[in-house]
């Protein structure tokens, strides 16, 4: 079965002793892509590809050949789930469902506890990535998707909050997309919409905060400060490290007064939820010595209207 240059195949073979014209006529029924040249040698394969194995060829010929049937490759599938901000019974019903039935879940950072409790059957496979930890690199994330799914299994990619939120999805999405694999997206409730929640603050009211902004402070030197001066509510991720930096750029390039409320909220939703408010110009001092990570933090008038709950 041919498109355009290449074969796909479905049974394996051995192309060590053919002609180039053997070799092409073999090649249907193959588990195999193979783009074919003027000339063969075909010079013998000697390993599949399978995710990060290196790709064997003909000496003339681009062939590669994977251990997987196209019967098994068909059954994998991956889905890309939001895990929601932390405990599982803020997960959704969907998520959990595709949880019970999971042959393997990779998943980030603070959100093992949904693992262990929703998918007990499954494989457990931590990629999380934390400020100054050795970490997982996003290709190496990628390449591990494709070669579970192409192994026939169900997968699912478990990440914090909502997947569409700074989650590099994208990344994940183009690599199962060019394997040509199974791929379907679940959202979740994001850390950003129900942290500041937790803590008893609306992020939107009709007169203090008619819109808001969501943004990663991971690397505040990319980001234009000077952007965000019309806008009535500011929520940060990832800004626990670059407190100071943040506070600083906000008053000097955001046109904030240093009075204006602010309220760092540690551990959202969980046990160990821990809540500072206060100002721009004291907040710094208020959580010196704190551990703040995870956090988010909310700037803006309609951190005055506060309620507290629990």
């Amino acid at each position: 079965q041919t498109q355009g240059s290449k074969v796909h195949c479905t049974r394996d073979t051995d192309f060590s002793r053919r002609e180039p014209r053997d070799c092409k006529k073999a090649a249907v029924g193959l588990t195999s892509t193979v783009m074919f040249s003027t000339k063969c040698s075909a010079i013998p394969l000697t390993r599949p590809l399978l995710g990060l194995s290196k790709k064997p060829r003909h000496k003339h010929c681009s062939l590669v050949v994977s251990q997987q049937t196209d019967d098994v490759r068909r059954k994998g599938k991956v889905w890309l789930v939001g895990a929601g901000p932390g405990p599982p019974d803020l997960l959704t019903l969907r998520a959990a469902r595709i949880l019970e039935r999971a042959d393997v879940v990779v998943f980030d950072d603070l959100i093992s506890e949904v693992t262990a409790e929703l998918a007990p059957q499954a494989e457990h496979i931590y990629v999380g990535k934390r400020g100054g930890r050795s970490s997982w690199e996003q290709v190496d994330i990628d390449r591990l998707l494709v070669e579970l799914c192409s192994q026939g299994r169900q997968v699912v990619r478990l990440k914090g909050g909502c997947c569409s939120v700074f989650s590099r999805v994208h990344s994940e999405l183009d690599a199962l997309n060019q394997a040509g694999l199974q791929v379907e997206m679940v959202p979740g409730i994001s850390s950003a919409l129900a942290g500041p929640l937790f803590a008893g603050i609306s992020l939107t009211d009709k007169e203090l905060s008619r819109h808001f902004v969501v943004m990663s402070c991971h690397d505040p030197d990319i980001l234009d400060w000077t952007a965000f001066a019309g806008i009535d509510t500011l929520v940060l991720l990832m800004g626990a490290r670059q407190l100071s930096d943040i506070v600083q750029r906000l008053q000097a390039q955001s046109g904030r007064r240093h009075d204006t409320p602010v309220v760092i909220i540690k551990s959202a939703g969980t046990a160990n939820e821990k809540v500072w408010e206060g100002t721009l110009s004291g907040i710094v001092e208020d959580t010196r010595n704190e551990s703040l990570s995870p956090c988010i933090i909310v700037v803006g008038e309609v951190v005055k209207l506060r309620t507290k709950v629990g």
